[in-house]
């Protein structure tokens, strides 16, 4: 269950160099520290591109990358789950997935 008012709907996601930009139907624009989310930190500018907006709006999702997110998480400051593994783990999962 979410705790914002208002439930947040993506309709455009783009990148610079360190930042996940979220541009939202209400016309808010969410700017996100990829260093929030190693997967698309680590990513080609081509991989985070094919990124999938889902469920009208409320969710993002790359397939290649194997990440999802959840708009309304990244008002609650949410980042990667998976961040308690140590990174080497995560690392090699992720190469592992995309061989």
């Amino acid at each position: 269950m979410s705790t914002l008012a208002v439930e947040p709907l993506a309709i455009r996601v783009t990148f610079d160099e360190d930042t996940m930009w979220v541009d939202l139907a209400d016309g808010r624009r969410l700017g996100v520290p990829l260093a929030y989310f190693p997967r698309l930190l680590r990513a080609t500018p081509a991989q985070r591109q094919r990124c999938v907006i889902s469920g009208g709006g409320i969710g993002l999702h790359w397939d290649e990358l194997d990440e999802d997110i959840l708009v309304s998480a990244l008002f609650l400051g949410i980042g990667d789950r998976t961040r308690n593994e140590q990174p080497e783990a995560v690392v090699a999962r992720d190469r592992k997935t995309q061989t």
